[in-house]
């Protein structure tokens, strides 16, 4: 038993100490972009220094790999569960618009205008997420709409999955919306509502007005 409790405890610590590191250069790349923090910063930020970021992450660029590996894990946990709590197609798009809207209150519209510009390994990691889990989810989503009545029948799933995909990522272009005009929440909800009334039959565009009501009721009540 005393053997098994020193392993675990170097272990333990291993874990913890990254995960904090982890966490506190999130917080940063989210609030200032990637580019603009530095790892001075981010030993500053969590109250470590240089040498133990350098002891987990040889470099800069692997601790953006790693930030990125870990909040798409939490991406992909957060969709599966709002998929498997939602009724109904509609009902599933509007709360994964409501967790979308949430994730990027803070975020700093820059952050996927560096990761495709300064590191490409991590934008490569985001690419085949968009590709490989976004993409997939939402044309299930569209199926499921198009048998429940409620999304039109003719649309091709996958050209309409892969044009909500890119409205998605321009929101980010600081070229078409910036920052200092637009915030990055509006943005996305604005281009969510053009995108989500395009698929709707006169059922779906009812169902989908009483789930929103719900919605904005639950966040105001969240707010208050």
């Amino acid at each position: 038993m005393f053997k098994v409790s020193v392993v675990l405890r170097p272990i333990m610590e291993v874990t913890d100490t990254k995960s904090k590191i982890l966490k506190g250069a999130e917080e940063l790349f989210m609030r200032y972009g990637i580019r603009s923090v530095s790892m001075d910063n981010i030993s500053s930020h969590i109250g470590a220094s240089k040498k133990t970021l350098y002891q987990y992450f040889k470099d800069k660029d692997e601790m953006v790999y790693s930030v990125a590996e870990a909040h798409i894990t939490r991406d992909i946990a957060d969709m599966n569960a709002v998929a498997s709590k939602a009724k109904d197609a509609i009902e599933e798009i509007v709360m994964m618009s409501s967790c979308l809207r949430e994730n990027l209150r803070n975020m700093n519209p820059s952050l996927l205008f560096d990761l495709q510009k300064y590191h490409h390994q991590a934008w490569n990691l985001w690419v085949d997420h968009k590709t490989n889990y976004i993409k997939k989810r939402i044309e299930r989503s569209i199926d499921q709409g198009k048998l429940e009545g409620t999304f039109r029948p003719e649309l091709n799933t996958e050209i309409i999955a892969i044009m909500r995909m890119e409205t998605i990522q321009i929101a980010f272009d600081p070229a078409l919306y910036p920052s200092e005009k637009f915030a990055l929440a509006d943005v996305q909800m604005q281009l969510f509502e053009h995108f989500i009334y395009g698929l709707f039959t006169e059922k779906g565009k009812k169902l989908y007005e009483k789930h929103k009501k719900k919605l904005i009721a639950k966040e105001n009540s969240t707010q208050l």
